[in-house]
């Protein structure tokens, strides 16, 4: 089973924005949301946003962040398949659902740039190679 979101809420568009308090508070709530999931190991791409959102969890389970190169999420997708490896994975809008999508699942409509932080993805990828994915939602919702 893989865990999929985009960063949390960040500062200022700057090159490499910090999350900002409501950021921080969604990244402690998936936290709290997955510290039960059976994880074993965390994603994240080389960004500040993405580090941040995936440590609280991390720290929780005692696990190290494992960094992913957005250019070659081929490899993260081969990988992630392997039977076994349950995993959270934290990217951006545009490619959390690209990574959905090559893991064989549902990747939905496209995540709203601006103000869409709660989508979680759920991929299981069964042992006969069958693909299912769940939308969920945490933390503060989303209203568009």
């Amino acid at each position: 089973m893989v865990f999929l979101v985009r960063h949390a809420e960040k500062t200022a568009a700057t090159e490499d924005p910090a999350l900002n308090e409501a950021g921080r508070q969604r990244a402690q709530a998936l936290a709290a949301l997955l510290r039960n999931a059976g994880i074993e190991f965390v994603y994240s791409t080389d960004f500040m946003r993405t580090r941040e959102t995936a440590t609280p969890l991390a720290e929780q389970l005692g696990l190290q962040i494992s960094l992913y190169d957005w250019d070659q999420m081929d490899v993260l997708a081969a990988e992630l398949k392997t039977p076994g490896r349950p995993s959270l994975v934290v990217g951006h809008s545009d490619t959390t659902p690209d990574l959905v999508e090559m893991l064989g699942g549902e990747p939905g409509a496209p995540i709203d740039e601006a103000d869409e932080y709660d989508r979680l993805y759920v991929v299981s990828v069964m042992p006969d190679g069958t693909v299912t994915t769940e939308l969920r939602r945490y933390g503060k919702p989303y209203l568009p």
